[in-house]
């Protein structure tokens, strides 16, 4: 496999990025979402570089899952801005099935057809969304399970899969429609502890080839080794961004720390007061 060099290498470094560098792939300008009286987004503003890789982390409730799914409008911002690749996501009169078929989005359930084989799940919406042909359509499918470790599972309904394997056939399935950005949403959350890492390390060679992620996860190893920035969020807010040496390694906010002390040692961490929210 070829790797495309990975542009951020300046960030982990701790170097500012070309001043002259191009629009970020993704934009996200003072977003806002409410749920009614809940404000679970409040001024979120985030900039995404073709290339980069950015975990989102935070407790609970924080919003991180909501922003996702503001970025394919999956959930509809209260106010705001959201571009990807210079398109505006939330412009009223834009077309947001053609955004959209730019844009991959992993869940925390794999969300696949149960009487459709692994080979059936990636060729269904790509000649229903894409129009491609039978062929097409399978070969495209068998490229991408290769690509996840699957190839062997071609012919494999989801019920005679691992949750581990089930969520790479969700990951080829996406990739299959051509996404300049991927979106996970805790992609790993849903596993067997002993299922995560091959999960991850799909994950991983896709960073290593160039693909665009904003990844929600709880998994500090994957943030520490494969982010290009880790974003920590916390009531509807970005609290503390940067490089993973320092957000993870040495965060300068005592909520981050609170927060990954939480996560990084567990059996330590005293029980939260109530909130009464």
């Amino acid at each position: 496999m070829i790797l495309m060099p990975r542009k951020a290498e300046a960030m982990r470094a701790g170097t500012p990025k070309d001043a002259g560098a191009g629009s970020p792939e993704i934009e996200i300008r003072d977003l806002h979402k409410s749920f009614g009286d809940n404000q679970v987004l409040r001024g979120i503003d985030l900039e995404v570089d073709a290339g980069e890789v950015v975990c989102v982390i935070g407790p609970s409730g924080s919003g991180k899952s909501t922003l996702l799914r503001c970025v394919n409008l999956l959930e509809e911002p209260t106010s705001g801005k959201v571009f990807v690749g210079g398109t505006e996501v939330t412009d009223l009169d834009v077309d947001i099935d053609a955004v959209r078929r730019r844009i991959g989005m992993v869940f925390q359930q794999f969300n696949l057809f149960p009487h459709l084989t692994a080979t059936e799940n990636l060729t269904l919406p790509q000649r229903r969304v894409l129009g491609r042909g039978k062929a097409e359509a399978a070969e495209t499918a068998a490229r991408n399970l290769e690509r996840v470790g699957l190839a062997a599972k071609a012919d494999a309904y989801p019920a005679q899969l691992s949750g581990g394997q089930q969520q790479r056939v969700a990951i080829a399935r996406a990739l299959a429609m051509g996404p300049e950005v991927m979106l996970f949403d805790e992609p790993t959350s849903a596993l067997d502890p002993e299922l995560v890492g091959d999960v991850l390390a799909v994950m991983r060679r896709l960073a290593q080839e160039g693909m665009t992620m904003m990844v929600v996860t709880h998994e500090m190893s994957f943030a520490r080794e494969v982010a290009d920035r880790v974003v920590f969020m916390d009531g509807g807010v970005i609290v503390e961004q940067g490089p993973p040496a320092q957000v993870v390694g040495d965060p300068q906010h005592e909520r981050t720390r609170h927060f990954l002390n939480r996560i990084l040692d567990p059996a330590a961490a005293e029980p939260e007061e109530p909130t009464g929210e």
